[in-house]
């Protein structure tokens, strides 16, 4: 079920063109999946706050490029939470 449910949340993002602007391990315009992992590692509450925060967009987390607002015709909220449930597995 892990690596089904991982394929599934790797397909989201790149549906949803999120992989336009981050990679799973290198920075390109956005951080690394990895580092947002590494970043939120243990915080219960990041889940909630990550998907606030590619609703809203915004900058200054990981530099000052924005990022844009990703509403829910881009990205629905259940592929959304498998996303960053994904994101934040990364090891």
């Amino acid at each position: 079920v892990v690596a089904s449910t991982a394929t599934a949340s790797e397909a989201i993002v790149k549906k949803a063109r999120c992989v336009a602007c981050h990679a799973v391990d290198k920075k390109l315009v956005g951080p690394a999946y990895k580092d947002v992992a590494a970043r939120y590692r243990g915080d219960a509450g990041a889940p909630a706050r990550l998907a606030a925060k590619v609703r809203a967009g915004g900058s200054g987390n990981w530099g000052d490029i924005p990022m844009l607002p990703h509403p829910s015709d881009k990205i629905s909220d259940a592929d959304l939470a498998a996303a960053i449930d994904w994101i934040l597995a990364l090891q």
